[in-house]
């Protein structure tokens, strides 16, 4: 790889990463390309070197953000008490204020509601992975638990980030995750039920 087409790449991940944590941070519509191109030191013309369009960069870094921000989460893999430390980890004060750094589907779903269809597209297809791997979590052969699982985290933690009050916000995210709690204990039970069996 030549110098240029080296530094084209190196230039395209510049502005990648700086737009994953604008729109992380200030949602899909605090992407201005002028400002963008100008924040990673390049000019306003050379952005169409890199990107079809502004959709095509805010789908692009919207992928980044959600992969970064998947990269960050606990995975939780391994263990009786898997899901009960993705949970904990999810639904923490930490998480809750590290927007720019933590979950990008709790930052931005709202964002991405009301997008473009490639930008639910994008999202969507990391929701499923997201319900998927509750799913093993949980070691459930349906997506039932694991879709209101989700869907409780999520909506919690996008709540707990509008709530001014910090103590009934910490209440929020603890209430929300003493109920989960209950779905490892189901899952615990079945465990021990089925090794009595054995």
């Amino acid at each position: 790889m030549g110098h240029s087409q080296a530094e084209k790449v190196q230039n395209r991940e510049r502005i990648l990463m700086e737009a994953a944590d604008q729109i992380r941070d200030g949602g899909l519509e605090s992407v201005s390309v002028g400002k963008l191109m100008k924040s990673v030191n390049l000019t306003h013309g050379g952005f169409y070197v890199h990107f079809a369009s502004r959709a095509d960069l805010l789908a692009q870094a919207l992928t980044r953000a959600l992969v970064d921000g998947a990269r960050r989460s606990p995975k939780g893999s391994g263990g009786a008490r898997a899901f009960a430390n993705v949970v904990k980890d999810y639904l923490s004060r930490n998480h809750r204020d590290s927007r720019s750094s933590g979950c990008a589907i709790s930052a931005l779903v709202s964002d991405v509601g009301r997008a473009d269809a490639q930008s639910k597209t994008v999202m969507g297809a990391y929701v499923e992975d997201y319900i998927a791997a509750t799913r093993q979590q949980l070691g459930d052969d349906d997506d039932s638990r694991a879709m209101l699982a989700v869907s409780a985290m999520v909506g919690a933690l996008a709540l707990s980030r509008v709530m001014t009050d910090p103590d009934r916000s910490d209440a929020l995210l603890r209430t929300v995750r003493d109920h989960l709690a209950a779905f490892d204990d189901a899952n615990e039970l079945a465990r021990s039920g089925n090794r009595g069996e054995a």
